[in-house]
């Protein structure tokens, strides 16, 4: 199986052009190759794959081999590998992912991608789109963001809301925010003030003075796995240092901490305007670099960072 390691701001995926190579059991073909001490190293597996919507279609894998919606950093490595291998022509180019079809922009320089910028589409703050139950046990009572956003459990039931795999165990309490925006949640037995925001992947923003007080080893699982999260959450941890800038440490489900989340950095900035904490233009800084994010007037999310090809080799190694 021949390969390219890729990066956006040290998150890094290995790549597989999809178009000459075919790609059995990319599950189990991501855990082995994630691993960064037996395989090639990485948060997950990429595939490039044909598309009868697009000039190209993201297929995506966590490093414990779960399916991914979408990845910030990784469609942008997508959209270097596209122009730079002949897949599109670029600069502009659409790529379909699990989270619809997205469009982005090669910006070049000496004719190699340097950056690029790619419109993530609309955030969505509805509670079903994440998905997140949290419980209002008052009717008409208001979370901390100061939004009244209660539905009666009677109207509107859990199947309905979230589909048949949600678990119905909460169902006969009280009722469910309709958005969590700076709401209290207890996680692993702490209080935070959580925003949910769907990039179409689920993230959940916390904001704190304290960042690298964080153990994040330690409360990212926690995030990850609590009940109020039925399909898992990414997990943001983030301080405002002025109105457009952020620092951001993030726990993303399936691969645990990692260098860089673009999804994540979409959500902060989301969460960030939501709140009033800054304005919707941004610059995010995470571990690995920064990015920019502008939520715009009409509602959509930009986002402006590197692509990174690293090398490239051939997978010897069968997987059974």
């Amino acid at each position: 199986m021949r390969f390219t390691k890729m990066h956006g701001l040290g998150n890094d995926y290995v790549y597989v052009n999809g178009f000459p190579e075919q790609v059995r059991q990319p599950a189990a073909i991501a855990r082995t190759v994630s691993d960064r001490h037996t395989g090639i190293g990485s948060d997950g597996l990429i595939l490039i794959q044909p598309s009868s919507v697009a000039d190209v279609r993201m297929e995506m894998y966590n490093a414990d081999g779960s399916r991914g919606l979408m990845c910030g950093n990784g469609i942008r490595c997508v959209a270097k590998y596209a122009v730079e291998h002949g897949l599109a022509t670029g600069p502009g180019l659409r790529i379909e992912t699990d989270s619809g079809v997205k469009n982005a922009v090669c910006h070049l320089v000496a004719g190699k991608v340097d950056s690029v910028q790619v419109d993530m589409g609309r955030p969505s703050l509805l509670a079903r789109d994440i998905p997140v139950l949290v419980v209002q046990s008052e009717p008409g009572a208001q979370g901390t963001g100061g939004v009244d956003c209660q539905f009666p459990i009677s109207n509107f039931q859990l199947e309905d809301a979230f589909g048949p795999a949600i678990d119905n165990r909460q169902s006969a309490i009280g009722n469910f925010l309709e958005r969590v925006i700076d709401h209290p949640m207890r996680i692993g037995g702490t209080a935070y003030n959580v925003t949910c925001v769907s990039m179409g992947n689920p993230h959940a923003v916390i904001f704190t003075e304290n960042l690298h007080r964080i153990d994040l080893a330690q409360v990212g699982p926690l995030f990850e796995h609590a009940p109020e999260f039925p399909e898992r959450i990414n997990a943001h941890f983030v301080r405002v240092d002025s109105s457009d800038h952020v620092t951001v440490r993030t726990w993303e489900r399936g691969s645990g901490a990692t260098r860089a989340c673009g999804t994540g950095a979409c959500a902060a900035c989301v969460a960030g305007a939501v709140t009033g904490r800054t304005q919707r233009d941004i610059t995010v800084e995470l571990p690995g670099g920064s990015l920019r994010i502008e939520w715009t007037a009409d509602d959509r999310v930009l986002m402006t960072g590197e692509a990174v090809e690293v090398f490239s080799g051939e997978w010897l190694e069968s997987i059974a």
